[in-house]
């Protein structure tokens, strides 16, 4: 067999995902096929040091994707370095002894923002809970709220309401507090 790849009846789609506001977009096989920008030569044609795939010094050169500015991944991960560093706290407003954030997920356009958190109390019991917030961008000022939102229902007796309370399939007893729904019941 030729190094060729047979082909398929059936078509392949193709997305490309925004990272910073997670958008997806179909692309066609020609836009993610296109070659690498041109390598720069010199006059006899040869790649110019550093620029075929090893560094000046002959090793291989590093690889790594451009970092994005600071600003389009730090939303994302100041939302989530913030929850997991709340931990202390949580543990604290709910009178356990420790907590450990095991979930973050920060919020996108089409997807809620999502804490798990597990308490563990002195009579070594452990309570596994999920909060999940609003959707939209990490860095909206509402999301700014999501771990103290957390805090007042920790600190208001970890009531469960049906009011609140929703089916989640991901969370450890299939429900979790919707702390939107919440907010507006208290």
């Amino acid at each position: 067999m030729s190094g060729e790849q047979p082909e398929s009846d059936t078509p392949t789609e193709r997305f490309v995902v925004d990272l910073s506001t997670g958008e997806q977009r179909t692309v066609g096989a020609a836009e993610v096929d296109q070659p690498a920008d041109e390598v720069p030569r010199d006059e006899t044609g040869a790649p110019e040091p550093g620029t075929d795939g090893t560094a000046l010094d002959g090793g291989p050169e590093d690889r790594r994707p451009a970092v994005p500015e600071p600003r389009e991944l730090d939303l994302a991960q100041q939302f989530v370095a913030r929850l997991r560093a709340a931990a202390a706290d949580f543990a604290e407003t709910a009178g356990a002894v420790s907590a450990v954030v095991r979930e973050a997920v920060p919020p996108a356009r089409h997807r809620r923002a999502r804490c798990r958190l597990v308490l563990r109390y002195a009579d070594d019991r452990e309570v596994d809970v999920t909060f999940l917030g609003t959707a939209g961008l990490p860095g909206a000022p509402s999301r700014h709220g999501f771990d103290r939102q957390i805090r007042r229902w920790l600190a208001a007796g970890q009531r469960r309401d049906d009011a609140w309370l929703v089916t989640d399939p991901d969370a450890p007893d299939g429900l979790a507090i919707d702390l939107s729904a919440w907010v507006r019941a208290a």
